[in-house]
């Protein structure tokens, strides 16, 4: 493994992945098939587990998760320099000029189109994530029954999750660690 390809593809990650750390995930899902000894679609949920459950953002949570599953910790530190490089480039080229054209309807315009689009990436993301974590192709490929095709109790769970922080507004991270205790005691 090159480690000039881990931060190539992680420098074009930082560049595309407009929306903040979930928009990184269809990147991450291109680079599991792409590189299938780096990390597995299976691995990138337990990426985002991780991510979600400790400090920082995701986005660099999970790069120097990837690249230290990939390349160790010079990995970790380089995927995480080579995911944020793009964004501290560009917002010194934006501070920079923003004051004189955030008037210009080309980029408001710009700004505009960029909203649509990083919440199809974050949905495509969420969507990826819930396919690998709540539904079972193989057990419904080997049964054929509908009940198969579902992992209940992690669906039961995410649901319960949802509803209670819709309900009780308890922070995250209560959720995190009554997901964490679930996942023990039900064995997910």
């Amino acid at each position: 493994m090159n480690i000039l390809t881990l931060m190539y593809e992680f420098f074009k990650t930082g560049l595309f992945s407009v929306g903040g750390g979930l928009a990184t995930l269809p990147f991450l899902y291109e680079m599991s098939d792409r590189y299938p000894d780096w990390f597995s679609h299976a691995d990138i949920a337990d990426m985002i587990a991780i991510s979600e459950s400790t400090p920082g953002a995701i986005g660099i949570n999970m790069s120097t998760y990837a690249g230290f599953r990939v390349a160790g910790i010079p990995g970790g530190i380089l995927a995480s320099l080579a995911l944020a490089a793009p964004s501290v480039i560009i917002i010194l080229i934006i501070a920079r000029f923003l004051a004189k054209f955030r008037q210009n309807s080309l980029v408001e315009g710009a700004f505009y189109g960029l909203r649509p689009a990083s919440i199809a990436m974050i949905t495509a993301a969420g969507l990826n994530v819930a396919k690998v974590a709540l539904v079972d192709l193989n057990a419904y490929a080997a049964s054929g029954n509908l009940g198969d095709l579902f992992v209940w109790k992690a669906l039961i769970l995410a649901v319960l999750i949802f509803v209670g922080q819709k309900k009780l507004k308890w922070s995250p991270v209560i959720f995190i660690a009554l997901s964490a205790v679930a996942g023990i005691l039900f064995k997910f």
